[in-house]
């Protein structure tokens, strides 16, 4: 007999090992017809630093990496394993590199129409296959769209910083509770898995936790 499982996932949209260990999640969950997981996704930013509206990419790659060419290896490296899950990584696409809170923002009002999941997945889309700004506003409403919010009152809430100290709050927690990179999984409150890990690694995981293994 399985036991409801509660997954809070710690992920940054910007972060391409979240996409992956995401969709791989996702694959283990659907290998477990027979427990009754709830997953959370929950904030974190990899620069909370960067300006609102955002920074070029190149120029924040070199910065940050020094040697584009190492960071032209890693990517080659996602889009095969991307490749596996159904992730057309295109890199090659994305002109800014974002500052994540207001994606934040908007998953969080998502989750609490039911909507998280979808919403976390458009983003991931919006800009890791299709290169899209996802901390425009234009872009954020349109997403909302997309999932069946309502994109107008959604500009509205973003444009009134409503729940900006609420999701920083939560970043900080996240931090706090000793999450230094993602995506970072824990399960039923207790055990942590870091990591974009394996389906067959997170369906062990959960399916232990499920039978109180």
């Amino acid at each position: 007999m399985s036991l409801p499982v509660t997954l809070d996932v710690v992920v940054d949209v910007v972060c391409p090992w979240c996409f992956l260990g995401k969709r791989r999640l996702d694959a283990a969950l659907a290998g477990l017809p027979d427990v009754a997981a709830t997953v959370r996704y929950r904030p974190f930013q990899l620069d909370p630093d960067l300006p609102a509206e955002g920074v070029e990419r190149q120029a924040y790659m070199k910065a940050k990496f020094g040697d584009l060419g190492r960071v032209d290896e890693i990517h080659r490296r996602l889009v095969d394993m991307g490749a596996d899950v159904g992730i057309a990584f295109a890199f090659d696409r994305i002109e800014r590199t974002p500052n994540t809170l207001d994606a934040h923002r908007l998953i969080r009002w998502a989750a609490a129409e039911g909507k998280g999941e979808a919403m976390v997945e458009r983003l991931f889309a919006l800009y890791f296959e299709e290169g899209e700004d996802i901390g425009d506003t234009a872009v954020l409403a349109a997403a909302a769209e997309a999932v069946g919010l309502d994109g107008a009152e959604i500009r509205d809430r973003l444009d009134a910083g409503e729940d900006r100290e609420a999701v920083a709050a939560e970043v900080a927690e996240a931090s706090r509770i000793g999450v230094t990179g993602v995506p970072f999984t824990i399960l039923a409150g207790k055990y942590g898995l870091s990591g974009a890990q394996s389906t067959e690694v997170f369906a062990d995981a959960i399916g232990r936790v499920a039978t109180g293994g």
